[in-house]
């Protein structure tokens, strides 16, 4: 018999239905040794999140975060909110035993990441925070190319991440729907929204990133603020652009923006090496490009490998070889992996502990774009 997992949720946004779909798809498709109870949904607004409720089959509705972190019948408590909350909920959250999920980036910033890694730890309690591109299929089996050492020596990493949403000089700043361009709720703008999923994966590949120099932008200066109704100066990056070297020699390529018209979501990686290179497209993402320089000569060159067989990582769960799955099944990937660590006693990546070096990197590029120096970055 299955146990209980029973959550208690925090936010009714698009990463709350994402976790939401998660958690009552993964019993489906996984053999895991627990069941999601939806056991509360949490939001300010009382009708949101009843009908929040209603859709995704909560059990009950709070309004106060604190009432819920209190609840004898949670055992986890999983955070869909503003990047501002983070820190507060996570470690009241920990005090009160519970395991604790978080929405990517960490925190706000490096300081607040390292004292929630502190309240984790001292309560011995599971935590995880939701880079869901780890799960993907195509970049799990690059990982797995990397660690069988295929790439060999390991020359450069580059990476993108582009969007278009925010260059209407007419869009607010701020509220439930535009807080990611909100500096008091967001922390950083592309840097912690998009970079930080660049980041992760950079480093979960490639190992640490021991320094950076950057460059920001932000396009539009002034914007109307949806809760103040007030014009107020936009304190977020638009647009940043850095330099990185890795601890293991290898130089690195970053940028992302929300002002490259044409792009809703183009996340692209690629790593070269000395004896093989690998590419990837958000795009395309069941599909991982390679090439591997040792195949003979007439036939060396860049193929598209399909991951859909059986053998390809998670694949084996879902459908028969050549039929792809998406975006929101990184998410039950992710439910599935953390729920088999809860089981086993061993954590699933990436625990408050591996976020903050990603956190770490995020406030190194901010430092960088305001100096024009280099950065240095201590690794724990």
């Amino acid at each position: 018999m299955l146990k209980p997992f029973r959550v208690g949720l925090i936010g009714c946004g698009f990463m709350g239905r994402t976790h939401s779909n998660a958690y009552r798809r993964v019993n489906n498709f996984f053999d895991v040794q627990y069941e999601p109870v939806l056991q509360a949904i949490c939001d300010n607004d009382q009708a949101r999140a009843k009908s929040f409720a209603d859709r995704w089959g909560y059990l009950s509705v709070e309004t106060d975060w604190h009432k819920l972190v209190e609840r004898p019948d949670i055992d986890a408590i999983d955070i869909c909110v503003p990047n501002n909350l983070h820190h507060d909920i996570a470690i009241a959250a920990a005090n009160a035993g519970k395991i604790v999920l978080c929405e990517k980036p960490l925190a706000m910033n490096a300081a607040e990441g390292e004292e929630m890694v502190a309240a984790v730890e001292r309560a011995g309690v599971a935590n995880f925070v939701s880079y869901n591109y780890r799960r993907v299929p195509a970049i799990t089996l690059a990982k797995r190319l990397v660690d069988e050492g295929r790439l060999g020596r390991i020359f450069h990493y580059r990476a993108n991440f582009l969007q278009d949403w925010t260059i209407s000089a007419d869009l607010p700043q701020g509220g439930t729907a535009l807080w990611r361009i909100d500096a008091a709720s967001a922390g950083s703008g592309v840097t912690g929204d998009l970079l930080a999923h660049c980041i992760d994966t950079a480093l979960w590949l490639n190992g640490p990133i021991s320094s950076v120099t950057a460059m920001t932008e932000t396009f539009i200066k002034e914007r109307r603020h949806q809760v103040s109704g007030k014009v107020e100066k936009v304190t977020i990056d638009d647009a940043c652009a850095f330099l990185a070297r890795f601890a293991n020699g290898s130089l690195a390529i970053f940028e992302s923006t929300r002002y490259a018209r044409g792009h809703k979501a183009l996340y692209t990686l690629e790593m070269n090496g000395a004896d093989a290179s690998f590419a990837w497209d958000l795009h395309d993402l069941h599909r991982l490009s390679y090439c591997d320089h040792r195949d003979d000569s007439l036939v060396r060159g860049w193929r598209s490998i399909h991951v859909t067989d059986s053998d390809m990582p998670y694949m084996d769960k879902w459908w028969v070889p050549g039929l792809q799955i998406g975006y929101e099944h990184t998410f039950v990937h992710q439910v599935a992996d953390f729920l088999d660590g809860l089981a086993k006693n061993e954590p699933a990546s990436p625990t408050f502990r591996e976020a903050l070096e990603t956190q770490k990197v995020c406030d190194a590029v901010i430092a960088s774009a305001k100096s024009g120096q280099w950065v240095e970055i201590t690794s724990q």
